[in-house]
């Protein structure tokens, strides 16, 4: 992966099961990579907790990958206490670890064939 931080998703609908793709944030924490934003409710995070498989898509390639959300209070304090402090414009690193979507971007399971 690159070290872009906007990038888009295609997710899957949680209703309508048809996809949606829309732009939001990557970042490099804790040797991995997370998607999060700023507080508050966003649809694509919903979508993720109903179907986390989803597409990553970086300027070269398209990546099936898998969403786990992150819900544990310690671990999300952990992640995004590297992650908030960097962002110029941020609240509260407390009102993020309380209101925040954060995922986990973990590689798709392999389907086996035969």
């Amino acid at each position: 992966m690159t070290d872009e931080i906007t990038v888009e998703i295609t997710t899957i609908g949680r209703r309508s099961g048809a996809p949606r793709r829309i732009e939001t944030w990557r970042y490099r924490a804790a040797g991995r990579w997370w998607l999060t934003g700023s507080p508050g409710l966003r649809d694509w995070y919903a979508n993720l907790l109903a179907h986390p498989e989803f597409t990553l898509h970086t300027t070269t390639a398209d990546l099936a990958v898998r969403a786990r959300p992150v819900t544990d209070p310690a671990e999300r304090a952990r992640v995004l206490g590297e992650i908030v402090p960097c962002l110029d414009w941020a609240e509260s690193l407390e009102s993020w670890i309380e209101g925040s979507p954060l995922v986990e971007i973990e590689a798709a399971p392999q389907s086996s064939s035969g």
